[in-house]
């Protein structure tokens, strides 16, 4: 099955291929003139300026309620089902925002050139300091951003502050003082239970007025982030997230909870939102480095499950000791002074790892390890037990963003290239290698 995330796109008379992560189940498409592509999270797209109806798009209805909002419709649910003496979701559809792209993406066979124009919408709501948060492919190698309120017919040009191509997320304002009149910033709550409800808000495939899908928690673990090829910590539902949908919050109880970003391929109500623990590392990255976003740390290491009752044996692992086992080191990383081959770790920050590589997350849930590293910062020290030589250690590892000799993602940037006697030389990239085929 395919991870798909998008928003809605138009290709100005032609149709254009969204670009996906690094990975062989992760395709572009490039759907027939006049056909619309199906989820690359939000983002749908008319060909040739032709609007495409949901029956033709093939896109199917989710199991869950599906409700348009228009004026004078109340959206109540709360508790596993509709009620109109719970909480009334329409205070807070003024600040859920729509967001209009053009963008041109790099020829990564022509690099002095880009391709042609394309427009999409995405979703995206109001946070506290006149901000407005969506998905980083929303405003991918963006040219001009506009957004509008729920219930404002008018358009109002925007910038992007921050963004974060890794974790899917940006950060937008506006300098029109008259956008945020009457707005109130939604704000942050925890990660839900499995089998919480929650309402999935934006500006989907079908229509232009806001839209509610209903759904709730199925499974919290990491996933693969399709736009960023990253994996983060997110959260599946069984509501409908359709191309549109990208940036928009899921809200609980008056709460954002997460924001919609990518669904899976051909499997049924099946849909992805990112955590609040994402977005406030995003947040606090963004505050911590004068605007400019870092990325999440890793130890650069490679390990594998110590399941074996023989592997355990032959490494000096006792009945009770669990861990993985250290099989592969990046040279360029503090990992490399820290760990050798073969060490076992133990513990990570004083969670226990157990044999498949996971530590307790929550209610008898467990979740890999790799969650504790992503709650770090650049640059902050983690402390890992190890089990080396039969002895036990202790080491304090500083954790960084990774840097790949070939770059896996390079949005917002337009390819280097030289051309000497008739050829082009162009650095290598991952971008270049899925353009090639």
């Amino acid at each position: 099955k395919a991870l798909r995330a998008g928003c809605l796109r138009t290709a100005r008379g032609v149709s254009s291929s969204l670009g996906t992560a690094n990975s062989s189940q992760h395709r572009c498409i490039s759907p027939p003139q006049g056909a619309v592509a199906v989820r690359r999270s939000g983002l749908s797209r008319r060909a040739g300026g032709t609007r495409t109806s949901i029956a033709e798009s093939g896109l199917r209805p989710s199991v869950g309620v599906h409700v348009g909002v228009e004026q004078g419709v109340r959206s109540t649910w709360s508790g596993g089902g509709w009620n109109d003496d719970q909480t009334d979701l329409s205070q807070s559809f003024g600040s859920i925002i729509k967001v209009y792209t053009v963008a041109a993406s790099p020829n990564w066979f022509m690099p002095w050139q880009t391709k042609q124009q394309r427009e999409s919408t995405g979703s995206g709501f109001i946070v506290a300091g006149n901000r407005i948060i969506t998905n980083a492919h929303c405003v991918a190698d963006q040219a001009h951003v506009m957004v509008r309120k729920h219930g404002d017919p008018t358009k109002y040009s925007a910038r992007v502050v921050a963004v974060g191509h890794e974790c899917d997320l940006a950060l937008l304002t506006t300098d029109s003082p008259e956008f945020w009149e009457g707005t109130e910033p939604l704000t942050l709550g925890g990660i839900p239970n499995l089998q919480d409800p929650v309402a999935v808000v934006g500006y989907p495939t079908g229509g232009d007025n806001i839209s509610v899908s209903v759904g709730v928690v199925s499974r919290v673990e990491p996933q693969q982030y399709v736009h960023g090829a990253a994996s983060l910590l997110a959260i599946q539902i069984d509501a409908a997230i359709n191309p549109g949908n990208s940036g928009g919050p899921a809200l609980m109880n008056q709460e954002v909870v997460g924001v919609a970003f990518q669904s899976l391929e051909g499997a049924e109500n099946i849909g992805f939102i990112i955590p609040t623990p994402i977005i406030q590392h995003f947040l606090d990255d963004v505050e911590r480095n004068a605007g400019n976003y870092v990325g999440f740390p890793a130890l650069g290491i490679s390990c594998q499950a110590m399941e074996n009752t023989q592997l355990r044996q032959y490494y000096g692992m006792t009945d009770k000791d669990t861990g993985v086992l250290v099989c592969k080191i990046r040279p360029l990383t503090d990992s490399a002074d820290k760990f050798k081959k073969h060490d076992v770790i133990l513990e990570v920050d004083g969670s226990k790892v157990g044999n498949d590589g996971t530590v307790d997350f929550r209610n008898r849930e467990r979740i890999s390890f790799d969650y504790i590293l992503s709650r770090k910062f650049a640059g902050e020290v983690v402390d890992v037990a190890l089990l080396r030589n039969g002895e036990r250690v202790t080491v304090q590892v500083e954790a960084r963003p990774l840097s790949h000799l070939v770059p896996i993602q390079q949005y917002d940037l337009l390819p280097r290239f030289f051309i000497y006697a008739g050829l082009v030389f162009t650095p290598l990239s991952q971008p270049y290698l899925h353009e090639y085929g």
